[in-house]
C-alpha cells in the first residue's frame, strides 16, 4: 500500500491570510465583476489627463484615441497572461513572483511596484489638493498672492502647496483610522464621475458650438517624422499607464470563478472603458482651443475658469473626495501591504501607509504633471522601463520554463524548488538588471541629468520603447540562463495540496 507524502507546512514569514491561496469555494468573481472593475478603475482624473495630454502634445482627436486604444490593447496581453496564474492557483502577485525571483528575491519586484504606487499616490494627492486650492482661492483670493517660500526650481507656489499638504494630511489621517471609512466614498465615486464626465462633455459640445468645430481641430505636427517621434513614446506611455496592474493582476484574478471569466471581463472592460472615458478628455480639451484659444489639458484648471463660485466649489470638492477614495483604495493599500510584507515584524500596515505618503511627496508630483512631456515621457515611460523587464521574466518563467505548472506548497517554503540560492534566483536578478540598463541613458536625458549630445543617439531612441525593450531583453536573457535548468514535473497532488486550480 502506497501512502501519500504529507504536504510540508508553510514557513513562517512566507504566508498570511492575505498571501494564502484562495480556496475554490471563495472564488466568486465572474465576467461582470472584472468588466466592472476596469470600468471603475478607468474612470479617474489621470485617465482624462492621459487623453488630453496627447491633444496638448499635438495629436488630433482620432490620433489620440487610436494611440490610447492600441496601448491598452497591448497591455491587455500581459494582463491576461499573468492573470491566468492567479486564476489557476488562487495566488496573489508577491507569491507568483516567487516562482521566478525566489521566495526572498520576490521582494524586489514587489518593492519596485510599491514605489511606483507611491508615485501614483503623489500624483493623485496633488490633483486632489489642487482641486481644493481652486475652490479656496475663489473665497480667499489672498491665497494666490502669498509670498514664495520654496525655491524657484521647485515650481511650487505657496497657496497650492498649503492645500496640497492639507489634502496629503487628510490621506494620512484615513490611513491612521483605517480604510473601512472610505467604502462610502468609493460608492460616491462610482456614481459621481460618470455623471460629471457626461456633464463636462455636454458643456464642451454646447460651448464649442457642436462636435464639428471641436473634432475639426487639426494635428499640430507639420511632418510625419514629427508625428512618429511623438507617437512611439506616447504609445509606450499608454502601456505604462497600466503596467503596474499587468504585474499584480493576480491579486484580482485569484478570485475568478474560471479562466474565461477573468479573460472575457478584462478584454471587455479595459480597452473599451479607457477609450470611451478618454474620448471625454479628447473632446473637452479640443473644445478649450475653440472656446479659450488655447488647450487646457488639466480638468481641475479648466473647472477653475467657470464663472459660478458655487459651481466651481461643488466640482472641486467632488473631485477631491473622489480622488481621496481612489487614492486610498488603489495607491495606499497595495504599497502599504508590500512594505509591511518586506519586514512584518517591524512595519505595520499603518507604517507602510506612512512610508507611501512620504515617498509620494518626495517625487515632486506637481512637476510630473505640470506639462504633458513630464507626465508621459518622464513618469509613464520612465517607470515602464522598470516594469517591462519584470513582466518579461515572469511570463517567460511561467509559460516557457515551467509550462504553467507550479508547486503551491513550495511557493511557501524556504527550502523548496523556489529557494534557489539563499531564496534568490540570481538569473532573474541579472536578467532584470540587463533589461533595465538599455533604458537608463534615455531616462537620464529625459530628466535632464545628461545632455542629449552626451549619449549615443540610438540609446536615447531606445527610451521611446522602454517597456517593450525591457520586456524583450529581460525575457530573452532569462530564457537563455534558465533553459538548461530542467524543472521537475509537478504532480497534480502537489498543485492541488493548498488549493485546487480554477476551472478552465
Amino acid at each position: 500500500m502506497i501512502t501519500a507524502t504529507p504536504t510540508p507546512p508553510a514557513d513562517p514569514g512566507l504566508t498570511s491570510p492575505d498571501l494564502a491561496p484562495v480556496p475554490p469555494a471563495e472564488r466568486t468573481w465572474g465576467t461582470g465583476n472584472y468588466a466592472a472593475l476596469w470600468i471603475s478603475m478607468s474612470l479617474c482624473i489621470p485617465t482624462y489627463m492621459l487623453a488630453s495630454s496627447l491633444i496638448e502634445g499635438g495629436m488630433n482627436w482620432w490620433q489620440a484615441l487610436l494611440t490610447i486604444f492600441l496601448g491598452n490593447s497591448i497591455v491587455l496581453v500581459p494582463m491576461l497572461l499573468n492573470g491566468r496564474a492567479g486564476a489557476q492557483y488562487g495566488i496573489p502577485f508577491p507569491v507568483f513572483a516567487r516562482a521566478s525571483f525566489g521566495v526572498r528575491g520576490a521582494q524586489v519586484p514587489a518593492l519596485l511596484r510599491a514605489i511606483i504606487a507611491c508615485g501614483w499616490f503623489g500624483i493623485q494627492t496633488w490633483i486632489g489638493g489642487y482641486a481644493l486650492y481652486q475652490m479656496a482661492v475663489l473665497w480667499v483670493p489672498g491665497l494666490a498672492t502669498l509670498p514664495a517660500i520654496f525655491p524657484a526650481s521647485w515650481g511650487l507656489a505657496t497657496g497650492p502647496a498649503i492645500l496640497f499638504v492639507l489634502f496629503w494630511a487628510l490621506n494620512m489621517y484615513v490611513v491612521h483610522k483605517g480604510v473601512d471609512s472610505i467604502r462610502k466614498l468609493l460608492v460616491f465615486k462610482a456614481f459621481f464621475l460618470p455623471v460629471a464626465a457626461l456633464a463636462l462633455l455636454w458643456w464642451a459640445i454646447s460651448a464649442g458650438n457642436g462636435l464639428g468645430p471641436i473634432l475639426a481641430q487639426p494635428s499640430k505636427f507639420t511632418s510625419s517624422a514629427q508625428f512618429w517621434a511623438f507617437f512611439f513614446p506616447s504609445l509606450t506611455g499608454m502601456v505604462g499607464f497600466w503596467a503596474t496592474l499587468s504585474l499584480n493582476i493576480p491579486d484580482f484574478t485569484r478570485y475568478a470563478t474560471s479562466q474565461r471569466a477573468q479573460q472575457m471581463g478584462q478584454a471587455i472592460g479595459l480597452p473599451t472603458s479607457m477609450t470611451m472615458f478618454s474620448f471625454v478628455g479628447v473632446v473637452v480639451t479640443s473644445a478649450t482651443l475653440v472656446i479659450y484659444g488655447k488647450t487646457i489639458w488639466d480638468p481641475v484648471v479648466l473647472a477653475g475658469r467657470f464663472d459660478s463660485k458655487l459651481l466651481v466649489s461643488a466640482a472641486m470638492l467632488a473631485v477631491a473626495l473622489s480622488t481621496l477614495a481612489t487614492n486610498i483604495a488603489a495607491n495606499i493599500v497595495s504599497p502599504a501591504n508590500d512594505f509591511a510584507n518586506f519586514s512584518p515584524e517591524r512595519i505595520s500596515f499603518k507604517t507602510g501607509g506612512y512610508i507611501t505618503g512620504v515617498i509620494g511627496l518626495l517625487i515632486f508630483p506637481w512637476k510630473l504633471i505640470a506639462d504633458p512631456s513630464g507626465y508621459i515621457f518622464t513618469w509613464l515611460v520612465g517607470y515602464s522601463g522598470l516594469l517591462g523587464p519584470i513582466g518579461g521574466i515572469m511570463i517567460v518563467d511561467y509559460y516557457v520554463i515551467r509550462q504553467q505548472r507550479l508547486s503551491l506548497p513550495e511557493l511557501y517554503q524556504y527550502t523548496g524548488r523556489y529557494a534557489y540560492r539563499g531564496g534568490i534566483n540570481h538569473a532573474a536578478m541579472l536578467a532584470l538588471v540587463v533589461g533595465v540598463l538599455p533604458n537608463v541613458p534615455g531616462f537620464f536625458t529625459a530628466i535632464g541629468v545628461l545632455p542629449k549630445d552626451a549619449v549615443w543617439p540610438a540609446l536615447v531612441g531606445l527610451y521611446n520603447y522602454a517597456w517593450f525593450v525591457g520586456f524583450a531583453v529581460s525575457g530573452l536573457v532569462y530564457w537563455m540562463m534558465m533553459r538548461g535548468q530542467a524543472t521537475e514535473p509537478v504532480a497534480a497532488a502537489s498543485r492541488e495540496s493548498v488549493a485546487a486550480p480554477a476551472a478552465a
